[in-house]
């Protein structure tokens, strides 16, 4: 390897005094490869090894300008609350999976972490949590909040900056992990989703860690954005659905839409196929029922419907099943009766309640997994249709994951819904042919005729 020559510095009385240097780069930072002149590298000088670390202290000083971390720095696994205080059973389950995925992804940092919740749920604090662990292991981390990493790279391009643009956006990008906290909060301006895009696709393609905080809905996000977000391959989405932290020092819960809690004995191992008591067709519906109703649990996408003019024969354990199963998952869950639904909607006609009509609706629609129970046997005023469709063309568009139950024949429902029910692009409708479980076949041929 052929160096560079050696120099020597002045000391403090001018009076030329030999530097101690570094023996391979003779204090100048760089070496010279010795390579072929075939080689690409051929007469191109690189940082020596003394170069490389002082770069890399001072990479690790601009990530720590940037960070945000000084007021964090008590933000710990070790004083967060994984099952909170007074929440019910689901949203305690959300916070401690959402704990324990993030606990884990600290110690190894691999793939995306997406932290999904409402404001003051603990997701900020995780997320700190996991920086101050990469940086007592001595590593290089950027925590930082959206907005402001936006006005980090807007400052760059002031005459007074230190440090040019191209630079800070490498440092960026690159950093070995990235903390994007309150992504969404910032000024959607084309500049701003532009430069977010290009840092979250260069992460995506190099496979580089990265974790995010978010209070948004992902259909809200920019399509080229939401489709790597969306890869779970790559992705760990955690939705923590407990309440602000913040209120009283105790979770308070604002409004409760789910009934989820009455259905937690409907699970997947407690559904009855009733083999001993179906006809073998119906015993082999029944049995395509649960397994498609358990495959879409496993990958929700699009709609599922399940359909049925008999009642009791198990569409609500199926669907109840399937939520259980999407929350035991810490992921956001909606169970609600379809007249509850409506009459939720109605209650914040009466101003005492507090709750808005806009905020109610929009908590429904945007649910991340809804099942809605037992449609059309809620009073179908003009009113309630009009509410049933915005919420079910809502939903279509944006192409959430939707359980419905029904026992009303597709040709009795609103031509508006049903168009919807049967694009198999989107929507698989299954109709359940086995009689209830509370009027078996046997108790049916005893019945006498009157």
């Amino acid at each position: 390897m052929r160096l560079f020559e050696n120099t020597t510095i002045l000391s403090s009385d001018d009076q030329p005094k030999q530097a101690a240097v570094c023996p391979h780069c003779s204090g100048m930072g760089f070496v010279m490869p010795d390579l072929s002149p075939s080689d690409p590298g051929f007469g191109r000088a690189k940082p020596c090894a003394c170069k490389q670390t002082e770069l890399a202290e001072k990479r690790n000083d601009n990530l720590l300008t940037m960070s945000q971390l000084g007021a964090l720095q008590e933000q710990t696994f070790d004083n967060f609350l994984p099952e909170g205080v007074g929440l019910a059973a689901d949203k305690a389950r959300s916070l401690a999976i959402a704990y324990h995925r993030a606990r884990t992804f600290a110690e190894t940092p691999k793939g995306w972490l997406l932290l999904k919740g409402s404001y003051g749920c603990g997701k900020t604090h995780l997320a700190a949590a996991i920086a101050n662990i990469q940086l007592m292991l001595g590593r290089q981390v950027l925590f930082v909040t959206t907005p402001d990493l936006l006005d980090h790279l807007r400052s760059t391009y002031s005459p007074h900056s230190n440090i040019s643009y191209d630079e800070r956006f490498e440092q960026v990008r690159n950093t070995p992990l990235l903390i994007l906290d309150d992504f969404g909060a910032q000024n959607n301006s084309d500049w701003a989703a532009e430069k977010l895009y290009q840092i979250i696709n260069h992460r995506y393609n190099a496979r580089l860690p990265m974790v995010i905080t978010t209070n948004q809905d992902l259909e809200t996000v920019d399509m080229r954005v939401r489709s790597r977000l969306s890869d779970l391959s790559f992705v760990q989405m955690v939705n923590i659905t407990a309440p602000d932290f913040r209120r009283g020092g105790v979770f308070q819960e604002e409004t409760d839409l789910s009934s989820l809690d009455l259905h937690g004995h409907h699970t997947f191992e407690s559904f009855n196929l009733r083999k001993q008591e179906l006809t073998a067709g119906e015993a082999n519906n029944l049995q395509r029922a649960y397994d498609t109703t358990r495959n879409y649990a496993e990958y929700p996408e699009g709609w599922l419907v399940l359909n049925s003019t008999e009642y009791g024969n198990g569409k609500t354990h199926l669907a109840a099943a399937a939520a259980n199963a999407v929350s035991q998952r810490g992921e956001t869950v909606l169970f609600i009766v379809v007249p509850d639904l409506l009459d939720h909607l109605r209650a914040t006609f009466d101003p005492r309640v507090g709750a808005r009509l806009d905020k109610r609706f929009n908590q429904i629609k945007r649910a991340q997994f809804l099942v809605l129970d037992d449609l059309g046997t809620e009073s179908a005023t003009a009113w309630a249709r009009e509410k049933l469709y915005q919420l079910f063309n809502y939903r279509y568009n944006a192409n959430l994951p939707t359980i419905i139950t029904t026992a009303t024949p597709i040709d009795q429902i609103d031509p508006r819904l049903a168009s919807r029910f049967l694009d198999g692009t989107r929507c698989t409708f299954f109709v359940i042919e086995s009689p209830g479980y509370r009027v078996s076949r046997k108790n049916k041929k005893k019945r006498p005729r009157l």
